[in-house]
C-alpha cells in the first residue's frame, strides 16, 4: 500500500506551508494533496504558488494532487476552481460533484492526456472523501465518469468497505482516510468567528490563531469536536494503524494522513515501517505520542460511535 498526505485543513501563513512540504519531500510519503479545501477567504498561498510547489514534491518523487473547496459559495470561487481544474500539470482532486463535471472529459486538461497511459500516478482525477460514495452504483458511476481513484468517506465501516470493495469496479483505486482528525461536516457559518463573536464577514481570519483547530465541550466538559473555520472536525485524531492487517486484506491501494502542526512525520514514519513489515503494529503504536487531551478514535472503522477508541487484535 503506498500513503497519500492529505490537503492542509488549517489556516497556516504562507512561511509554515513552504517549510512543512519543504519537510515533506523527504518523508516516505507517495502522494501529496495540495490546495485550500476548507474556506476560499484563505489565501495564504496563489494556485501559482501551489503549482511551484507541487513541481518541487514532483522533483523529489512524490505524486503531487490539486484538491479543491467542498463547499463553494461565490461565483469567484467558481473561477479559482476553473482554475484548478484546467492547471493543465497536475491531476485533480474534486470534493463536490459540480467539480466532477467540469473535470470530466475537459478538453484542457492535458495533465490527464499526457497520463493516459500510467493511471498508478493520476491519469484521471480522484474522488475525494466529501463526496457522498456510499454504494455499488454510485461507485461505478464515478469510474465512469473518468475517476482513477476515490477516497473513501470518513464514516464508512470495515464491514461497507468490504461490501464496497467487493463491487469495485477495476479501473479504480480505494484511498482509506487511515490517521488525523476526521473532517466532518463543512458549514456556510464560520464557527471559529462564532466562538469569538464575529460574524463570518469580519473573521479577522482567527482560524489562523489555531493551526490544529479549537477543541469544542459540551456542557458536561467532554470534548466532542474542533472547530476548523467552517468545518468540523472529529475532537481526537482517527488512528487506524492497527487495521493495516485488515485494510490489506480488503486491496486498498491508498492510506491516507491528514496533517497536523506537530508530530506528523512521526506518524508517517511509523506507518511506513508498518507496511514494510520494519516493525510490527504493536511496536510502532507505543511509540507513538499519544495525542492530548483527546485520545485516538477508530469508531467508525468499527461500526461503532466515531469518536469511540478501541485497540484491535494486532
Amino acid at each position: 500500500m503506498k500513503l497519500s498526505l492529505a490537503p492542509i485543513p488549517y489556516f497556516w501563513s504562507a512561511d509554515a506551508i513552504r517549510a512543512f512540504y519543504g519537510q515533506v519531500a523527504t518523508w516516505p510519503v507517495d502522494i501529496v494533496y495540495l490546495g485550500e479545501i476548507v474556506c476560499a477567504k484563505r489565501r495564504p498561498l496563489s494556485l501559482d504558488d501551489w503549482m511551484e510547489i507541487g513541481d518541487a514534491l514532483a522533483e523529489a518523487g512524490k505524486e503531487v494532487v490539486l484538491s479543491t473547496i467542498a463547499l463553494l459559495e461565490a461565483e469567484s470561487e467558481l473561477s479559482a476552481l476553473d482554475r484548478i481544474c484546467e492547471n493543465g500539470r497536475f491531476p485533480v482532486e474534486a470534493n463536490d460533484m459540480g467539480t466532477v463535471h467540469l473535470l470530466q472529459g475537459n478538453p484542457n486538461d492535458t495533465a490527464r492526456g499526457a497520463r493516459q497511459d500510467t493511471p498508478e500516478t493520476g491519469s484521471r482525477f480522484v474522488i475525494g472523501p466529501h463526496i457522498n460514495t456510499y454504494n455499488a452504483e454510485t461507485l461505478s458511476l464515478l469510474a465512469d465518469l473518468g475517476a482513477m481513484r476515490w477516497v473513501a468517506p470518513v464514516e464508512l465501516s470495515r464491514a461497507t468497505l468490504a461490501d464496497l470493495q467487493a463491487a469495485r469496479p477495476d479501473n479504480i483505486q480505494t484511498e482509506v482516510f487511515a490517521y488525523g482528525r476526521l473532517p466532518l461536516a463543512f458549514s456556510a457559518r464560520c464557527f471559529t468567528a462564532r466562538a469569538h463573536n464575529l460574524p463570518k464577514d469580519q473573521c479577522d481570519f482567527l482560524c489562523g490563531n489555531y493551526p490544529d483547530g479549537l477543541l469544542l465541550k459540551t456542557q458536561e466538559d467532554q470534548h466532542l469536536f474542533t472547530i476548523n473555520g467552517v468545518q468540523i472536525q472529529s475532537a481526537g485524531p482517527c488512528n487506524l494503524l492497527m487495521a493495516v492487517g485488515e485494510l490489506s486484506e480488503l486491496q486498498v491501494d491508498i492510506l491516507r494522513i491528514a496533517p497536523q502542526s506537530q508530530g506528523i512525520d512521526a506518524v508517517i514514519h511509523a506507518f511506513r515501517d508498518v507496511l514494510d513489515g520494519k516493525t510490527t503494529v504493536r511496536s510502532a503504536l507505543d511509540a507513538l505520542p499519544r495525542p492530548d487531551p483527546v485520545d485516538w478514535c477508530n469508531g467508525f472503522w468499527l461500526d461503532e460511535p466515531g469518536m469511540a477508541w478501541r485497540e484491535l487484535a494486532s
